[in-house]
């Protein structure tokens, strides 16, 4: 069932790039600027994290952060955040559980029979708990429209 504006967000359980547990309560406090992504290490997904790098600052200050999650395993992630220098967590999905708890699987990627992903998509979740913003691209090429989350963070 698809996640709407004003829903609770899902909760996850999900490693991070250290092999912790990580989950989306520990996080509350501010607004969390949650990005789905395709797959580590792939060409728009570095550009979209990267992009979120360089906008920590001004996304911090705005009272958010980023918390990325793809359906890579922790070690694939390490590597793909440690080249990038992320500076927020990304979390392994490897089974696609919260993937599909958001309703943003990705069937057959590349065509390629069972392997799924995370459709692109970026959900900003309030103090609440509560879905604020979302936006979910049929397309893995395409990259969200950073200046619409700053702006609705503002």
């Amino acid at each position: 069932m698809p996640l709407d504006i004003g829903d609770t967000a899902p909760d996850f359980e999900l490693p991070d790039t250290e092999l912790k547990m990580r989950t989306l309560d520990e996080f509350k406090g501010g607004k969390i600027v949650l990005s789905f992504i395709v797959a580590a290490s792939s060409p728009v997904c570095e550009v979209e994290l990267c992009t979120f790098r360089d906008s920590w600052q001004e996304i911090s200050d705005l009272g958010a952060q980023v918390v990325a999650i793809s359906n890579d395993g922790p070690f694939a992630n390490k590597a793909f955040a440690e080249k990038h220098k992320f500076n927020f967590p990304l979390l392994g999905d490897y089974n696609s559980k919260t993937i599909r708890d958001y309703d943003i699987l990705m069937k057959d990627l590349l065509h390629i029979k069972d392997y799924n992903a995370a459709k692109r998509s970026v959900f900003v979740i309030m103090e609440d708990g509560k879905i604020g913003y979302k936006w979910i691209s049929e397309d893995p090429l395409k990259e969200p429209n950073y200046e619409e989350i700053k702006n609705f963070l503002k």
